[in-house]
């Protein structure tokens, strides 16, 4: 039998005190002392600067993990969301670790998950909670962007075709505003959005796909 842990932490998450990759080493190295299982440091699988979002097999040592287990093995987690933030990816990896014999213990959960039907339900249970905050701060951000976006404010990406970027703030650029204005007047004669992007390569010497005219005028 080989003890292995595993901590998470991303970009964002690096500077909470709480979550902190040398926190959670000291939780499940504490925990496998506790039941008496070697874990030395070397074993402890450490994700740093990695989303939460990305499927844990797909991680650089999360899927350094899954292949080096074998059955009888122990993995060690301090808590369920350092291991998963989707229920479906969650409830995937646990059901293969188990039908190859390995036991998954997450601190925060009491223990071992894999060993009988009760854990299995507060893991089911808790995980779909994670996915559901995961949505929850998605939803929150989407809606802050959608504000910053009706106040005029940048919201990352690409400059739109029309405007510069000045404190944060989307400003006129008077030169691209009378093309856009030509544009318009272009699209009301009946010219399709293609033969627009046709004259700003010629006339104007800009590229701009037929799609990207579109998006322009729409807004």
């Amino acid at each position: 039998m080989t003890v292995y842990g595993y901590a998470r932490v991303s970009t964002v998450q690096q500077a909470t005190d709480g979550d902190s990759l040398e926190t959670q080493r000291k939780q499940i190295q504490g925990y496998a002392l506790s039941k008496g299982l070697d874990l030395p440091d070397g074993r402890v699988f450490v994700e740093s600067g990695v989303s939460g979002s990305t499927n844990f097999e797909q991680r650089p040592e999360g899927g350094r993990l899954i292949e080096l287990v074998a059955a009888g093995d122990v993995v060690i987690f301090s808590k369920l969301d350092r291991a998963f933030r989707n229920t479906r990816n969650a409830l995937n990896v646990l059901h293969d670790l188990k039908e190859r014999g390995v036991s998954v213990h997450f601190i925060d959960l009491g223990g071992d998950v894999t060993s009988n039907g009760i854990g299995q339900v507060v893991f089911t249970i808790l995980s779909a909670f994670a996915t559901f905050e995961r949505e929850r701060i998605a939803t929150r951000i989407r809606e802050v962007k959608q504000l910053r976006k009706s106040e005029g404010k940048f919201t990352g990406g690409r400059r739109a075709f029309g405007y510069k970027i000045v404190d944060g703030r989307k400003v006129p650029l008077d030169k691209e505003q009378s093309i856009i204005k030509e544009m318009r007047r272009k699209r009301t004669m009946g010219v399709s959005y293609r033969l627009i992007a046709d004259w700003l390569r010629e006339d104007k010497g800009i590229r701009m796909s037929h799609v990207a005219v579109k998006n322009v005028l729409d807004h």
